[in-house]
């Protein structure tokens, strides 16, 4: 059995992202660059909303933001998975429309920072992306099953073949392009805040609407996928109830660790900003979560050797609560930092798990609708996680505690009753 790990994972990404002959390595570096504009408008947003106004101001602007993401989502979920069902062989026309509209939208933005129209701009801004994201999800057990079976991709990636013929299960390409994201927005947040600091959020705003513009060309690029059109039959309809349960308890699960982060991600800016702590710190916390988030990608890669995607999310919970009960006990700053790794390793264990379960249980054809669905409801999650803290001060204390028995009670009941599988 080929070794998995961090060190492996990194190999097999970087080798697929540039072998740009396969169908994958195509969509790999479209992901690359999607990540590395919405690094730079989330930059743009937070030094607009956040930094440059009074922590009073501040917190009024994000939650009228947090509050505007939450209502139209659950509008455009009906209508963005069948969009994407129908015109499964045109998805990637659907990925070069979810760039195309950021590259006029954040533009436009540029010129409104200061202004209320900011904020149906950053809508459109968030509904492309998602739509990036759901078609994302559908494309990727295509591009996987398209290379597997009939390229030179088989015998050469280092991956052992599991029974659905790709290299250690979905949950593996799911790493990888989570770990190339990750590594794109690294680099492209610091090129941000260099310019941030420098020119001016507007100035970043034109940057991310030439990098949507390079991705748009990108998409063309993307293999025609050969997914046929769903019947007529409902999506639920052709899951076993099996499946549905173990779809319907690991999407609770996935929201919850969805939840945590945005709470955490919340509980730590707006302390910071109380505190009024050096604007290092900032740097320091997410720098300690982007580490343990690319920590997590290899761990998720070798916990898949071993267990199911479901034993997977009860270790995540389970360790992210102890993380979580751990800091409680030590408000300092640096062990606020260390719990953001911590959880950046768990988080990014969860989700690759999550949408393995999804692309390997829903049918090609219903994928669409129902990794839309899915994706608005973690969505709605994040932000109800993040409203919190923005509404409420909650101390670090507080916070890390309420988190720690949240993640507790959501690993114990997901271990009890979410049929878990205890081997993969």
């Amino acid at each position: 059995m080929a070794r998995r790990g961090f060190v492996p994972l990194v190999q097999t990404a970087l080798r697929d992202l540039f072998d740009q002959d396969t169908a994958f390595g195509r969509l790999a570096l479209v992901h690359v660059v999607m990540m590395a504009g919405d690094t730079l408008v989330t930059i743009s947003l937070a030094g607009s909303l956040f930094f440059s106004v009074s922590p009073d101001a501040a917190k009024s602007k994000v939650l009228l933001y947090l509050f505007l993401t939450i209502a139209p989502f659950a509008v455009v979920s009906p209508l963005l998975g069948p969009l994407i069902d129908r015109a499964a062989g045109g998805r990637r026309v659907l990925v070069a429309l979810a760039a195309g509209v950021r590259v006029v939208v954040c533009a436009l933005m540029s010129r409104y920072l200061g202004s209320l129209w900011l904020f149906p701009m950053a809508f459109l801004v968030l509904v492309s992306s998602k739509l990036y994201g759901v078609t994302r999800g559908t494309l990727v057990p295509e591009m996987a099953r398209r290379d597997e079976m009939g390229s030179r991709h088989v015998s050469s990636s280092g991956w052992p073949r599991d029974e659905r013929g790709d290299r250690g299960g979905f949950a593996g390409y799911n790493a990888q392009l989570t770990l190339l994201g990750t590594i794109s927005g690294l680099l492209a947040g610091s090129l941000g805040a260099g310019i941030l600091k420098t020119v001016g959020a507007g100035a970043v705003l034109i940057v991310a609407s030439a990098v949507f513009a390079g991705a748009t060309v990108l998409s063309a690029r993307l293999a025609r996928s050969q997914v046929e059109r769903r019947t007529r039959q409902s999506a639920p309809a052709r899951l076993s109830s099996g499946a549905g349960v173990e779809l319907s308890w690991g999407l609770s699960a996935s929201a919850l660790m969805r939840f945590t982060v945005g709470f955490a991600s919340f509980l730590v800016a707006f302390n910071l900003r109380r505190l009024h702590a050096a604007l290092e710190w900032y740097g320091v916390v997410l720098g300690a979560s982007a580490l343990g988030s690319l920590l997590g990608l290899g761990v998720v890669t070798r916990l898949r050797a071993r267990v199911a995607e479901s034993v997977q999310l009860v270790i995540a919970l389970s360790l992210s609560a102890l993380g979580a009960l751990i800091a409680s006990q030590h408000s300092e700053l640096g062990a606020q930092a260390v719990f953001a790794g911590w959880l950046g390793v768990w988080a990014a264990t969860a989700q690759p798990s999550f949408d393995s379960i999804t692309q390997r249980l829903v049918p090609d054809g219903a994928q669409g609708r129902i990794f839309a669905r899915f994706a608005v409801r973690q969505q709605l999650a994040w932000v109800v996680g993040a409203l919190l803290p923005v509404a409420i001060p909650f101390s670090f204390r507080v916070g890390d505690e309420f988190l720690g028995v949240l993640l507790l009670l959501g690993g114990v009941a997901y271990a009890l009753r979410g049929r878990v599988r205890h081997f993969g």
